[in-house]
């Protein structure tokens, strides 16, 4: 679509071309098509435009001339002067040299950014001629070889060969999947196929200046894999975008949306879509949520037995606030559910508010934040609270009025669950008191509170035994009764895990259960470092000390323990 097309239709109707009722109608069947058609082609193929009297309309208005590209004979020498890549991208023909003057001719004239681009890229003045989008197209089928081709050479360079990314393309195949569009649908497919097959959780699409990167998330590290040509942008974001039931002509605004799709004949997975202008096109991020693989058991998590013997005595209390914290990405969502599933149970009402509802949990009534309508977390909790639950999950307390309903709810016999972001599990209560909640408050209701990250696990194919560096030992101040009793391993790489050492992640956790002593410190209005000094004296341990407990048991290794947990310092 182009980006002045509000322009345009003010010039159709200035000049007597169209009428605003069959605009309307035009809209209407941009609306029919599900955004595979924009405003100014819908009244073409309405027949309320013609598009050689537009061309001239056109052209008068910006001194520009029109060219019937049907039999004009292009020089070789002159193609030549515009790679295919970039012909592709831009949507443009070169038609003519003089000296170091190049004309190309382009369909849509008030696009300047492409003139601009072009001179840029081409380091040589550039001249517009106008012609019809569908000659132009026909000209770069001819000379620079189709899309459908283009797009098949890279389906084929993307590919691992894997049956997944097969069974992916066959499950999707719907009937708006013929035509010139097929390839570049079957490639969108093929990009979520790859990130799903690689293990990823989150599928990055991201516009640079020369060139279009895609990097796959992978046990938390960003991974980039083969990318599509530049002149491909366009054409995946607007796949994507219809996938996600999202407006392809709005670019200049972020959206979120959602797409269901198979991976396999009998298997679905979610993903969650949100997209970003930046200066070179939309920034696409797909979160992949994969149902099956959410672990819902607790002993799953990684938890010790001391830990979950901690975890079970929180559960079992029937009123109180339990926080889970961390930063975004640490598991925090997995845990909640984990803890939610294992007590849920017949005779119990469960209700959570989310933002988004990621995971749909048999028997568990979800409901999902909407600013819109002025469904926020404070508003849509003070309406569970009528529903009569048992337990409720609040999605993260952003703000003093959420804060203030959880705890009166906790304090009205209500077992709720949270997140908030914190570095650690103590300073999750000078963080309230920040908000503005009474420390007496926060006293009586807390009860515990967990703070978390993920570390990734060494791969059990080629995990190997490992001997630290004096850095290791002098960072995560190591003792050596620590190395004598531990079987420290790393991962020597290998093609199950990519050649990283590592596939898969656990969770290293720190449970800060509240005593009357700890209460007293909060009343008080005492420091998170003297609450943590507290905390320590009766019993919890650290993140860093959960991580090295899994580090000795060969599970993760020492540098994972201290990147994922180096604001575990003592200061």
């Amino acid at each position: 679509m182009s980006e002045n097309s509000d322009y345009i239709l003010e010039l159709l109707t200035e000049y007597g071309m169209i009428t605003e009722e069959q605009i309307d109608e035009g809209w209407k069947k941009v609306g029919d098509s599900d955004g595979t058609m924009d405003i100014l082609d819908a009244l073409k193929a309405l027949g309320y435009v013609d598009e050689f009297e537009m061309m001239a309309m056109l052209a008068q208005q910006y001194g520009l001339e029109t060219l019937d590209l049907t039999g004009y004979q292009i020089p070789p020498e002159v193609i030549a002067a515009l790679p295919p890549e970039t012909a592709q991208q831009y949507k443009v023909i070169p038609v003519m040299k003089h000296d170091d003057v190049l004309t190309i001719a382009m369909s849509d004239p008030t696009d300047m950014s492409t003139l601009d681009s072009l001179r840029y890229i081409l380091k040589c003045d550039v001249e517009a001629v106008i012609s019809p989008k569908d000659q132009i197209q026909k000209v770069l089928d001819a000379n620079f070889g189709s899309l459908s081709q283009s797009v098949e050479s890279v389906i084929d360079q993307f590919s691992s060969g894997d049956d997944v990314s097969i069974e992916m393309v066959q499950a999707m195949e719907t009937k708006d999947e013929k035509g010139d569009d097929a390839p570049i649908i079957r490639l969108a497919h093929l990009i979520i196929a790859e990130a799903y097959k690689s293990r990823a959780s989150d599928i990055h699409l991201e516009p640079l200046e020369k060139r279009y990167r895609i990097r796959y998330r992978i046990d938390g590290v960003l991974r980039e894999v083969e990318s599509p040509p530049k002149y491909l942008q366009s054409n995946i974001t607007s796949r994507l975008k219809i996938m996600s039931k999202l407006d392809i002509s709005e670019k200049r605004l972020p959206q979120d949306g959602r797409i269901q799709m198979k991976v396999t004949r009998d298997k679905e997975i979610d993903l969650r879509v949100s997209t970003i202008p930046t200066t070179h096109g939309e920034s696409i991020v797909m979160r992949i949520l994969d149902k099956s693989s959410i672990q819902l058991d607790i002993p799953q998590l990684g938890f010790y037995s001391d830990d979950q013997e901690k975890i079970n005595k929180v559960l079992s209390f029937p009123d109180g606030i339990f926080l889970v914290t961390g930063p975004t990405g640490s598991g925090k969502t997995t845990s909640l559910y984990a803890f939610l599933n294992s007590i849920n149970t017949p005779n119990r009402k469960i209700i959570t508010v989310e933002d988004p509802v990621e995971y749909q949990l048999a028997g568990i009534n979800q409901v999902q934040v909407n600013a819109q309508i002025k469904m926020t977390f404070a508003s849509a909790l003070r309406a569970m609270l009528r529903q009569a639950p048992n337990i409720v999950m609040v999605g993260e307390i952003r703000d003093l009025e959420t804060a203030e309903i959880a705890i009166n709810a906790s304090l009205t016999g209500h077992l709720v669950f949270s997140t908030l972001h914190t570095n650690d599990a103590p300073s999750a209560v000078t963080r309230l008191i920040d908000m503005g909640v009474k420390p007496f408050l926060v006293a009586s209701s807390v009860k515990a509170i967990m703070a978390q990250r993920l570390v990734r696990r060494i791969c059990k194919n080629c995990a190997v035994p490992y001997t630290p560096t004096e850095r290791e030992i002098r960072l995560l101040d190591l003792d050596e009764e620590y190395l004598k009793n531990s079987t420290l391993m790393q991962g020597a790489g290998c093609p199950i895990c990519g050649n990283t050492g590592y596939k898969g992640r656990a969770g290293v956790y720190e449970i800060f259960m509240l005593n009357e002593n700890i209460q007293h410190l909060i009343y008080n209005k005492e420091t998170s470092g003297v609450i943590k000094d507290a905390a320590r004296k009766a019993g919890m341990r650290t993140l860093r000390e959960d991580g090295l407990r899994k580090a000795a048991a060969g599970l993760t290794t020492l540098n994972e323990v201290y990147m994922m947990t180096a604001s575990d310092e003592e200061v």
